[in-house]
């Protein structure tokens, strides 16, 4: 990689900046801004991710089920997550979900693949229970190596102007 492309700027397709005047010289670093877009969708899949492994575990359910649940919320509040500012925008929802679905799926199932690889990857830590220090080191465990590992598909995405890149657009507007 040329040093020009290591400074590239969301919103512009080509491996160079130019500062035309409209504030693109300030604009955040590709990885500060690749590493934000992976923590927005990082809070949105701990948020479902830890709900649905509370909730199956305190049910009883098997591992299955359990990540199914989590899975399917980590999904729903990561996504929701990059809709609301947008519906306060005034955008119909129909673009809107358009815009979520592009930028946060790669992420999302990224995540998802990872944490519940490691949570049943880690012996007990899916039966250990609520009370247990095991549950829950190994969940944060689980999403702290999701996110590192959700982090370059999130720099690969923006710095073509996709995923979060495609939703910071409209936040500009």
């Amino acid at each position: 990689m040329d040093i020009s492309q290591s400074n590239h700027r969301p919103g512009h397709a080509h491996g160079h900046d130019h500062n035309h005047g409209h504030g693109a010289g300030n604009a955040p670093s590709l990885n500060r801004t690749a590493w934000q877009a992976t923590l927005h969708c990082l809070t949105g899949c701990a948020i479902g991710e830890v709900l649905g492994m509370v909730i199956g575990t305190a049910l009883g359910w098997g591992n299955w089920e359990t990540v199914a649940l989590a899975v399917v919320l980590a999904f729903l509040f990561g996504y929701a997550l990059t809709m609301q500012p947008l519906l306060r925008a005034g955008l119909p929802l129909s673009q809107v979900l358009s815009l979520a679905f592009a930028a946060d799926t790669a992420s999302i199932t990224i995540m998802e693949l990872v944490d519940n690889a490691v949570m049943l990857g880690i012996p007990g830590a899916m039966d250990a229970g609520l009370a247990s220090p095991l549950f829950w080191g190994s969940l944060t465990l689980a999403l702290a190596i999701a996110a590192v590992a959700a982090f370059p598909v999130n720099r690969y995405l923006i710095a073509r102007n996709m995923g979060h890149a495609v939703v910071h657009a409209h936040h500009r507007h």
